[in-house]
């Protein structure tokens, strides 16, 4: 029985010799398996070329024996590229690409065993010689060529006393009558200026609309309140509002408590708006800036204080909380177009009508591609493609 047990257990393990031989393999791929040769030393040195389309490999073998060079790709599939006698010992593979990695190893030419000598190398992709100007891109020079001289152009109309014209814009057109009925009722204007910082684009548009709306609470000696969530904002915004008093020639009137601190967290300063709302009850609340989960909060409390409200962002998730709640509101670019509306000023009005123009032209330009593309002619969308 005990010789039965012992027979059993050796064939189910394997013999001895059967698994020493295991250890003498290695895999590189599932598909192919190789007798490993532990008695040839053998080296293999890569060099890629400076053009990144060539390697060189060179060998050094501790016996004259035949050898085969063999390569794979990302696939890890090996595949012979070459077999050389003793007297070769380098070798040219220029077949590469850029951006693929490689890899190598020498087998024994009469045995096919592995010789242990392995190199990888990633080709990367070649680096371009500078040039003065890319032809390829000359498409790219010619938009911006148009662009600039369209911008360029309508500011020296503008300089020159042209009347440009911009589209009537209601929110803005209403400014005056809100800080008016604020004034006849003697209670506040509240401004908030949003709750990002200065570095967002939106806060900066902002920040020239409260300077008109100042420059206006000014000269009517109506009581102006601008709670602030960034203190970059709040310092941005006391400058803003004190040169508007100055220019309005009511620098008496101005006060740094006008324009106050509430708190850096989100809802803790959207909760102190709606208390302030609810509260003293503004005349006015102008919403204008980067708005985020708290506009439909602060636009409901005020809605519900009976305030006129004007409100504009670009976030266009929260146009239609500003939309239904609000009774003005500008719709992502006319934030952008606001300080030029208001001021009139013939550096910013040249620039956006000069912005207005351009995308009109690149309107019309895909649209003629489109058409030129539908009957075949696809030269024309060709000349836009990126290089």
């Amino acid at each position: 029985m005990i010789r039965l047990l012992l027979a059993v257990s050796i064939i189910l393990a394997g013999s001895p010799a059967e698994a020493q031989t295991d250890t003498n393999h290695f895999n590189t791929d599932s598909t192919d398996v190789l007798l490993a040769d532990s008695t040839i030393t053998a080296t293999l040195v890569l060099q890629l070329s400076e053009d990144s389309t060539r390697i060189l490999l060179d060998w050094t073998l501790g016996d004259s024996i035949n050898v085969i060079l063999e390569r794979a790709g990302n696939d890890s599939v090996f595949a012979t590229i070459g077999s050389f006698d003793p007297t070769i010992n380098s070798f040219t593979d220029s077949g590469v690409s850029p951006g693929d990695w490689y890899m190598y190893r020498l087998l024994n030419g009469d045995s096919m065993k592995d010789l242990g000598a392995g190199a990888s190398v990633e080709v990367p992709f070649p680096i371009e010689e500078s040039r003065f100007f890319r032809t390829e891109r000359t498409n790219a020079l010619l938009l911006f060529l148009f662009y600039a001289a369209t911008i360029v152009g309508y500011i020296s109309i503008a300089k020159r006393g042209a009347q440009l014209f911009i589209r009537k814009i209601a929110g803005l057109d209403a400014v005056d009558e809100a800080v008016g009925r604020a004034t006849e009722m003697g209670r506040k204007v509240l401004y908030i200026p949003g709750i990002m910082s200065v570095d967002n684009i939106q806060t900066v548009a902002s920040m020239s609309i409260l300077g008109y709306v100042a420059g206006k609470t000014a000269s009517y000696g109506t009581n102006l309140e601008v709670p602030n969530k960034d203190p970059l904002v709040l310092a941005t915004a006391r400058e803003v509002v004190k040169e508007a008093y100055l220019k309005a020639g009511r620098p008496d009137y101005y006060n740094d408590d006008m324009v106050n601190y509430v708190s850096y967290d989100q809802f803790a300063f959207t909760a102190a708006i709606q208390g302030l709302m609810t509260r003293e009850k503004p005349a006015t609340n102008f919403l204008i800036g980067s708005f985020y989960a708290e506009s439909l909060i602060m636009a409901e409390a005020g809605n519900a204080s009976g305030a006129i409200q004007v409100a504009g962002t670009a976030e266009l998730a929260q146009l239609p909380f500003f939309v239904v709640a609000c009774d003005y509101t500008l719709i992502g670019e006319e934030l952008y177009a606001a300080s030029a509306y208001l001021s009139r000023e013939p550096l910013i009005l040249g620039s956006i009508k000069g912005q207005d123009l351009a995308k009109a032209v690149l309107v019309g330009l895909i649209i003629l591609g489109v058409i030129l593309s539908t009957s075949g002619q696809q030269w024309f969308a060709d000349f836009f493609i990126q290089r």
